[in-house]
Parts: C-alpha cells; structure tokens; sequence
C-alpha cells in the first residue's frame, strides 16, 4: 500500500488522506496509519496541514 500512495503522490502531488483514500479505493484509516508510517520513515512530508506529498 505505501508504494501506491508515494506513486499517487508523486503522480498528482499533495492530498488530503481521504482524498487518497478515495483514489485508491481504500480505508481512511489504513491511509492514515500507512501516511504516519511513511512521515515517520522520512518518505513524504506535510507540506500544509493536513496534505501530505513525497519529500522533495
């Protein structure tokens, strides 16, 4: 799952989790605890609250 959303991020830039969510066809949740995941790992960032991108 984190593959998919650092490839949706760096396909439409910044979401909000649910919008990723969406586009994935995923639960909010899972998105959230995976984007926590991924922040903590260093692989993407909150560029304004509550968006989230890949670290540029």
């Amino acid at each position: 799952m984190e593959e998919k959303i650092i490839a949706l991020f760096k396909a439409k830039g910044a979401m909000k989790a649910g919008e990723v969510a969406t586009q994935l066809g995923l639960d909010k949740k899972e998105v959230d605890k995976a984007i926590k995941e991924l922040v903590k790992a260093g692989k993407v960032e909150s560029p304004k609250r509550c968006f989230y991108d890949t670290v540029k």
